[in-house]
């Protein structure tokens, strides 16, 4: 049955459901939203410093504190002094942290081919060349937006 369109409020709508379904399908490790996302930056940008994952992650310097700590006792990153300034610490995601990422993507992966299983060929098509192009699109705001920040 096709839905008419209404406009991009539909789209929202849409778009915030099927982020709601996708990740309450990732269920390894227990993590919250945060700590998986904080994790998936590390293993995406390595290393970083505890102000820029606060600054990267939208959250204050103390609560990423918090989180790192509660990452920390879980055995899932680990802070390390900084090479280029011994006073600085960094953050890593541990192997067993990028243990948790992998099941938890896979996990997460089967909820999409889930969800796409129930389209018709060519409404998976569209889905995954619109979603790609909304990646790509993203990425390449961030990568500006970080250039006018340097």
């Amino acid at each position: 049955m096709d839905m008419p369109s209404k406009g991009p409020d539909d789209l929202i709508v849409a778009v915030e459901q099927m982020i709601r379904y996708v990740r309450h399908s990732a269920r390894t490790g227990g993590l919250s939203t945060a700590s998986s996302s904080t994790l998936a930056r590390l293993d995406r940008e390595g290393p970083q410093r505890l102000t820029e994952l606060a600054r990267a992650e939208g959250v204050s310097q103390p609560n990423m504190t918090q989180l790192v700590t509660r990452l920390e006792r879980a055995g899932l990153a680990r802070r390390t002094a900084d090479a280029s300034d011994g006073r600085g610490v960094l953050v890593a995601v541990t192997s067993a942290g990028l243990d948790v990422l992998a099941r938890r993507r896979a996990e997460r992966a089967a909820a999409l081919r889930l969800l796409m299983e129930d389209m018709t060929g060519p409404e998976r098509q569209a889905t995954t060349t619109a979603l790609l192009a909304l990646a790509r699109v993203i990425h390449n705001r961030q990568e500006s937006s970080e250039e006018d920040r340097a």
